[in-house]
């Protein structure tokens, strides 16, 4: 539709309905799906009977269906949504049929003319009759107004839902509103500064709260949930992709990915109040959620905790690269009550800094965590050294009998640094049905777990190191 210079002033409100349902107190849930369980406590005046309850002020993303109405002594007979909101467009779209009054200023001499007009078309520009002629309201910058006669009754300035109830008895009481809403959701963002010499970070968490509605929510109390809450649509898709082999293995890695920087899990539990299996985090006082807005509030502060930089290199199966490889950078670190953190990390991005030698703090490396259970040890990636590079040789393959081999690797380690370091090599083995072991090796291996071997070799200021083993491949079990 093409714009006009219009002033639209409504002369009546809305008629023929009860009295608007004020909000008194309003709580808010949300999830880290873009979802949010509403409860809206509002003081009702009922007649003894049928009552039309108009509550302004819901969420433009409300889930109808979803929507429960409780007070005491009620019963619901009918529940709408409207959410076909006031705007000049609409008022003139739902204005076709009509009779208007069009007031135009005579921009030399001030005067003003009154017409009036019925509304024909409203099509890419508003077709009018006045009197006997058809006219074209012209975007010709001439000052011009339009007054309706009211609002229509479907077209609300808020958000709006209307419900139908027969209450046993008159009087003024208490009645909650609850429902979920998309277009609220919540992420974690975290800012650490990591600083090197002293093998410590301070960590602050932010709540970032998003709000994509056309509802602005006022003096609310906010909950958070860290973890995943399913619904009904996406278990059955599971489900039905659970039955396709291919997708269950795909998904799987795809999760393991996801987790690459969480070394170990958790073994300690949370001191927020755990709903299901996930964990409420409640906000302090009360906060304002504007209609499109994005707000963050701090939820977690620590300071002097255990954490160190280690360079890295892992590769999954036997192979030869050709070409060095640069070591990733990683900050380890537990959120263990041990090394002064002692709290689950929700999901969310952790952003790093370090101060450089004049203080000022620089920006170094951000990765993406899932939600950590406290007392895990996380190996966050972020960055690669160019001046620590690792080249893996597939060196042998000796076959034993149908089902063993022996495998030779070397990984030949180069330090460019003018001081000596350690580098962590992480050889991942093929996991299914498969056992391995260790026949010889340079440097002393761990196991964390059964697919897996670790090395930490130690690598001189401007020199080389070659990391050497010998593994037997087993898949006849």
């Amino acid at each position: 539709m093409r714009k006009y210079l219009l002033i639209f002033t409504a002369l009546a409100s809305i008629s023929g309905q009860s009295a608007f349902a004020q909000v008194s107190e309003l709580s808010m849930t949300i999830y880290g799906d873009n979802r949010a369980l509403i409860e809206d406590v509002r003081d009702i005046s009922f007649e003894r009977g049928r009552n039309t309850v108009i509550l302004p002020g819901v969420s433009s993303k409300i889930n109808a269906p979803s929507a429960t109405f409780i007070a005491d002594g009620i019963e619901i007979v009918e529940q709408n949504f409207d959410y076909d909101l006031l705007t000049p467009q609409k008022l003139m779209q739902k204005a076709v049929g009509t009779t208007v009054t069009i007031i135009r200023t005579n921009p030399g001499t001030g005067v003003e003319t009154r017409e009036k007009a019925k509304v024909l078309a409203v099509n890419n520009g508003v077709v009018v009759q006045i009197g006997k002629r058809i006219e074209v309201l012209r975007d010709d910058n001439l000052p011009t107004r339009v007054i309706f006669d009211g609002v229509p009754e479907n077209l609300r300035a808020n958000p709006t839902l209307s419900t139908i109830v027969h209450s046993e008895r008159g009087g003024k009481r208490k009645a909650t509103l609850n429902y979920l809403s998309d277009g609220l959701g919540w992420r974690a963002d975290y800012v650490m500064l990591f600083d090197e010499d002293k093998e410590e970070m301070n960590i602050q968490g932010w709540a970032t709260l998003t709000n994509q509605t056309e509802t602005t929510f006022k003096d609310t109390k906010v909950s958070l949930v860290a973890g995943h809450v399913g619904n009904q649509f996406t278990r059955n898709l599971h489900l039905q992709q659970f039955n396709n082999y291919n997708y269950y293995n795909q998904r799987n890695n795809r999760n393991r990915t996801q987790n690459r920087n969480v070394r170990k899990g958790g073994t300690e539990s949370n001191p927020y109040e755990r709903i299901g299996d996930n964990y409420l985090y409640p906000l302090p006082g009360r906060t304002t959620i504007a209609s499109n807005q994005t707000k963050q509030v701090g939820f977690l502060t620590a300071d002097k905790v255990d954490a160190k930089k280690v360079f890295e290199y892992q590769q999954s199966g036997f192979l030869t690269i050709k070409d060095p490889q640069a070591a990733d950078v990683r900050i380890v670190f537990s959120n263990s009550r041990a090394a002064g953190l002692g709290e689950a990390l929700p999901k969310g991005i952790i952003r790093v800094y370090a101060n450089n030698k004049r203080g000022r703090a620089q920006f170094i490396g951000e990765e993406m965590i899932t939600h950590i259970p406290g007392g895990s040890e996380l190996a966050l990636k972020i960055g690669e050294a160019f001046d620590v590079n690792v080249k893996p040789t597939h060196v042998k393959a000796n076959k034993i009998s149908r089902y063993v081999s022996d495998h030779d690797m070397e990984y030949e380690i180069t330090n460019a640094k003018d001081e000596p370091i350690e580098v962590v090599i992480r050889q991942q083995l093929w996991g299914w049905n498969t056992d391995y072991k260790i026949l010889s090796e340079s440097h002393k291996s761990t196991a964390p777990d059964a697919y897996s071997y670790v090395w930490t070799v130690k690598v001189p200021a401007e020199g080389e190191t070659t990391l050497k083993f010998k593994i037997r491949q087993d898949w006849s079990w």
